[in-house]
């Protein structure tokens, strides 16, 4: 991965701890937009998280891969990613 690791695994792990919260709150029968409040919240830093890998992905690994002359996979690699991306919003 060319990403920061540092702080795409703070990312995560903020993310984890948010989901364990809500859980929580799931199981102590809490307020409805509370808990959907979190979860976007959660929702929020796992595409901050996303956007980072994919940053570097493009900056490093697609930009490798235009200083060639073959067919072009790392640029339809990233496009996916993007597609499920705007999918799930």
């Amino acid at each position: 991965m060319k990403a920061d690791k540092e702080s795409v695994t703070r990312k995560i792990k903020i993310a984890r701890g948010q989901l364990d919260g809500i859980l929580r709150m799931i199981d102590d029968d809490r307020y409805c937009i509370d808990i959907a409040a979190q979860l976007l919240a959660t929702s929020s830093i796992l595409k901050k998280a996303t956007q980072e890998v994919l940053k570097a992905h493009i900056r490093s690994c697609v930009s490798e891969s235009l200083k060639t002359d073959e067919p072009n996979p790392k640029i339809e690699e990233a496009l996916s990613v993007l597609e499920k991306m705007v999918d799930l919003e």
